[in-house]
């Protein structure tokens, strides 16, 4: 997704700062032909022309777009200090939404062509399409003038929406974290530190992918990877024409280090690639390559940025943007869910053992390599369905239909295919989305469902926000849903995996809070200033409808007899989705409970890991295993103090859920709270706190209790 995210700037992605005065350094890209540049991007029905979507056309847009951009929030700033401002919102956010819609609306198509067909949109060019774009709309974050104008406006009591209030608040947030509030001495300070952090995170990121890349193991015997997936024998495979017969080049790509800890049945090569994964970044023979010093230094980096804005250390200061009120809330409900969770680990750890040792096993213990292994033996002995036995059931048609009819139903929507649109590939498909008593759509999303070869990125799925919704503009939201299901084959049509099929109602669910949003301003429409730990909150919900059996009769029908599932595979689903619930849960945990520590703690980093580690794990530490120097999500990506919001999203998610399961077996009922979860968290967006919008929809503060019953893990 491409939603606006508070502060992203500073707590995650890279800063290029300036005495704010006069804003930003700009790094303009080439600008393509001028014949490009005029190529119509746009039809007159509103939708994009991707017949004439092109990198050159894109790049040329964008500059022209973020030119035009940085140039009117110099006019508005001018205007301001001319004439302060009577009306905020007609001298400023109106003005802000007009100049933002086109931009925004170019970044949108290139990320959709980038995901949809990186072939036509490679890599390297989507990025400086997406750095340029991403200066552009952060200028307006970063202007003294326009700040201070905010400020005021907040301070002065004239009637104001809430969703106005939110759009201030936002502003005021973002520009106190980006600096705004600093003198100019400060203000230097802070622009040193920020280089630092971005120089580190580049160091970090760079040394790791060196390291992740030298490993790799051939394998020649067939035997060893019988059980591998087809896809990750074809793309490991030396012989790309006879990728079934082998050798095979293993590497630590994330699909195969997968499938080599499930299905390799040599514990000797599982390994082999388990301490060469948690080893990255400390090299004992190649200093060059250890992140150890480069996690500290980071860490330091934000620290100081922290202590500068007035926090005590970053991990605070990463609440300012985030649903939970505090650390020591989100601790809080960690410890809640330990309670359960550690107990059921243990319980869970010692009989895989005793499963494992019953078929040969003969080691004292399970380590972390064996896990992966003997769960997916103890998932085929178990449970009474395979992965192609349950796929017959979910054609993707099928899935499809079935997922639409549930969702008209729930939220009074009606979706319909929008034939002869222009779209990037004929396999994509284009549908419009109408309020019952509407005659002209109030959204619209692309399906494009298919791997196709050299043409997609590796990936369970993607959700783009093409274009926000903005009355300001008339503008309705766009979205596009793009995935890797395989494609039809002769006298069979694609059929899903379980897994697939929840990854669909996921990523469909977090579409449609970006389709279906009633704010005013795209500012906070749909995803666009959703705190980050609720973000995943709609998403998570649409999952556990898969919980709900009448929901699977409605999408699943056997693709040969057209039966639904069968009641004995549906609780046998339902059982393996919990297995090792309690390990998996832990791991989680233990991960965001060292990313919060890592930012609030001033301890080194392996002396974190080794107070937090028996708190969570029932597993040995491994004296080779440094996984603090390889957390590149933390480290690099945009998840700094805030990995925890995962598991936050997924407890939001099952209390909003156990909303609908309190009433399942009473249909106007379960009718009636879809209409309160549809003006709720599908409308509102980002324009009020969704710790109030979750109050207001249960009438109460979240609870954990929910993910631990849904999970299988509640004693009492």
């Amino acid at each position: 997704m491409i939603s606006s995210n508070w502060s992203r700037s500073i707590l995650g992605i890279k800063f290029i700062p300036r005495r704010y005065q006069h804003g930003y350094i700009i790094l303009v890209p080439e600008i393509g032909e001028e014949s490009d540049a005029k190529k119509p991007l746009v039809k007159s029905d509103g939708l994009p022309e991707f017949n004439n979507v092109t990198i050159e056309n894109c790049r040329a847009a964008v500059a022209k777009e973020s030119l035009e951009f940085e140039a009117g929030v110099k006019s508005i700033e001018k205007d301001l200090q001319d004439k302060p401002p009577k009306d905020i919102f007609k001298q400023v956010f109106n003005p802000l939404e007009v100049l933002g819609a086109p931009l925004d609306l170019i970044w949108g198509l290139s990320k959709t062509l980038y995901l949809g067909n990186s072939s036509l949109m490679p890599t390297s060019n989507y990025i400086s399409i997406h750095e340029r774009a991403r200066q552009a709309r952060a200028s307006k974050y970063n202007n003294k003038t326009i700040y201070n104008a905010v400020r005021d406006a907040l301070q002065t009591k004239t009637d104001k929406t809430v969703e106005e209030t939110r759009i201030l608040q936002k502003f005021l947030i973002e520009g106190k974290l980006n600096g705004l509030e600093l003198e100019d001495k400060n203000f230097t300070i802070f622009a040193e530190y920020m280089a630092t952090l971005s120089k580190e995170k580049s160091s970090f990121k760079l040394k790791n992918e060196i390291s992740t890349k030298r490993f790799s193991h051939v394998i020649g015997d067939k035997a060893i990877v019988n059980d591998f997936p087809d896809y990750v024998l074809k793309s490991a495979s030396l012989n790309p024409h006879l990728p079934e017969k082998g050798p095979w080049k293993l590497t630590l790509q994330p699909h195969i280090y997968r499938a080599v800890l499930e299905c390799c049945p040599e514990r000797k090569i599982r390994w082999n690639f388990w301490q060469a994964m948690v080893n990255r970044g400390y090299h004992h023979g190649d200093r060059e390559l250890s992140t150890s010093l480069t996690v500290e230094e980071i860490r330091f980096a934000r620290r100081d940025i922290a202590k500068l804005l007035g926090f005590e250390n970053f991990a605070e200061m990463s609440m300012q943007t985030k649903m939970a009120s505090s650390v020591s809330e989100v601790k809080n409900v960690i410890n809640t869910l330990l309670e359960e969770a550690y107990p059921a680990q243990e319980n869970e750890v010692k009989e895989l053992y005793e499963f494992a040792a019953s078929r040969g096993f003969e080691h004292e213990q399970l380590e972390l390599w064996d896990v992966d292994y003997w769960k997916k033996q103890q998932q085929k002995f178990l449970y009474v369905h395979s992965d192609d036995d349950v796929k017959a059931y979910f054609p993707l048609k099928s899935v499809m239909n079935g997922l639409f009819e549930f969702c008209e139903k729930m939220f009074n929507i009606k979706i319909k295919e929008r034939p002869k649109t222009t779209v990037w590939h004929k396999d994509v498909k284009f549908y419009d989305i109408f309020e019952d008593y509407s005659s002209a759509p109030i959204a619209g999303f692309y399906f494009d469902p298919y791997a196709r070869d050299q043409q997609k990125i590796d990936s369970s799925g993607w959700m783009v926000a093409i274009q926000n919704k903005s009355e300001i503009c008339s503008k309705i939201p766009l979205g596009a849903l793009i995935f890797n299901f395989d494609p039809p084959t002769s006298g069979r049509d694609s059929c899903l995996t379980f897994k697939e099929t929840k990854n669909l109602f996921k990523k469909f669910g977090h579409n449609l809070q970006h389709l279906l949003t009633r704010v005013k301003y795209s500012e906070v429409a749909g995803l666009s200033n959703v705190e980050w730990d609720a973000v995943d909150v709609c998403g998570n919900v649409f999952g556990h409808w898969l919980e709900n059996k009448t929901v699977v009769d409605k999408i699943s029908s056997h693709y040969e007899t057209g039966e639904s599932l069968p009641n004995e595979m549906f609780e046998s689903l339902m059982q393996s989705e919990k297995q090792l619930a309690g390990v998996d849960l832990c791991h989680e945990m233990y991960l965001a409970s060292l990313d919060l520590e890592l930012h609030s703690s001033k301890d080194f980093w392996a002396d974190i890991v080794k107070k937090l580690w028996p708190n969570y794990r029932c597993f040995k530490l491994h004296s080779n295993d440094v996984h603090t120097c390889s957390f590149t999500r933390i480290f690099v990506e945009e998840w700094a103090a805030a990995y925890y919001s995962h598991l936050w999203s997924r407890m939001i998610a099952a209390d909003i859920y156990s909303a609908f399961y309190e009433v399942r077996d009473n249909e106007q009922k379960t009718l009636e709270i879809g209409k309160r979860f549809r003006n709720s968290f599908l409308s509102l967006g980002g324009s009020v706190h969704p710790g109030q919008v979750f109050r207001e929809f249960r009438g109460r503060d979240p609870s954990p209790k929910a993910l631990l019953r849904s999970l299988g893990l509640k004693r009492k």
